[in-house]
Formats: structure tokens, C-alpha cells, sequence
């Protein structure tokens, strides 16, 4: 439950500059992404999986959003997704990450999402910690996994399995 009063929605194309914005906020942080610039919108949609696209409004201003990628081109791997959670930096506190997460599994069950995965800078222990709190476990460590403004960083791998969507075996063997 947030503080602020906050709706969670599907994104829509004309929230992309709002969307980019907190995207930016993310990457200047330095321990939100291993991204140094926020992409155009069309190279931004293909990236993302066309369901779970969801942003977080309060007074019709957008303050958070959350998405998925595909971890893998592979049939194999249709049902596990890679989560993207950012929060306006005026609304970090509020609870509003908890919230796009939550709705963000949602809306992944309810579209055959068996796994959903993040990978964080152990140094974002908020981001951890939220992610524990929404049944995310710590799955491994990933050192010098990639490079950040010259600097090699690890990322601490989470994973969440759905207990709702079907054997993912039964789900390949029926598609």
C-alpha cells in the first residue's frame, strides 16, 4: 500500500516522456542499470514484452512504471521475463515501488509467466530488499558481469516463480 494516493495503469505511448524521465533518474543514480542513456521510444517498445507495461500516477502525473523483457529469443524460455521497476525520484519512499511490483506479477500471470528475474547492483539494497519482500530469492551472484563508467560491476541475480501459472513442462508440451 502506497502513502500517496497512486493508480496503478497500463503504460500508454503518450506516458513514454513522463516514463523516460524516471528512466533517467534510474540511470543517473549509477546503481539502477548498466544503461548511460535512455532510449528513443520505439527501440524502448521493442525491448519490452507488449503485456505488463504499467506506470504509477498520482494526480495524473506519472511517478513510477514497471515492464518486462524476454530473457531469451528461445520457445524454451517464453514464460520467463526479465522485471524493470523505477520510481520517480520525488516518490521513492512511498511505497510505490511495492505497489508496480506487485501489479506488475499480476499482470505477468495472468499472461503465462511462469519465472520473472532481476538483476540488481548489490549496492541497490532497496531494491533488493523490495524485491525479498515481493517473493523474489537470491539466486547467485554475476561478478564483472559488465562495465559501468569504467568500473566492472557484479549483479546479485533474483528469481520468482509463479504458483499460480501451470507446469511450465505442461505449458510448452500443450503450446
Amino acid at each position: 500500500m502506497t502513502r500517496m494516493n497512486v493508480a496503478i495503469e497500463e503504460m500508454r505511448q503518450t506516458d513514454w516522456e513522463a516514463v523516460r524521465k524516471i528512466y533517467l533518474e534510474g540511470i543517473a543514480t549509477g546503481n539502477a542499470t548498466f544503461e548511460t542513456e535512455a532510449p528513443d521510444y520505439p527501440t524502448w517498445n521493442r525491448n519490452h514484452l507488449d503485456v505488463a507495461r504499467l506506470v504509477a500516477r498520482a494526480n495524473s502525473a506519472v511517478v513510477g512504471w514497471a515492464a518486462l523483457s524476454a530473457v531469451s529469443s528461445r520457445r524454451v524460455y517464453a514464460g520467463v521475463a526479465e522485471v524493470s521497476v523505477y520510481v520517480s525520484e520525488s516518490a521513492r519512499g512511498e511505497g510505490i515501488g511495492r505497489a508496480l511490483l506487485r501489479s506488475l506479477i499480476e499482470e505477468s500471470e495472468q499472461n503465462g509467466v511462469w519465472t520473472l528475474q532481476a538483476g540488481i547492483f548489490p549496492e541497490n539494497s532497496a531494491s533488493i530488499a523490495l524485491h525479498e519482500q515481493c517473493g523474489f530469492r537470491v539466486v547467485g551472484r554475476r561478478e564483472r558481469i559488465g562495465e559501468l563508467n569504467g568500473a566492472w560491476r557484479d549483479v546479485i541475480l533474483l528469481e520468482r516463480r509463479s504458483s499460480t501459472v501451470a507446469n511450465p513442462l505442461e505449458f510448452l508440451s500443450s503450446a
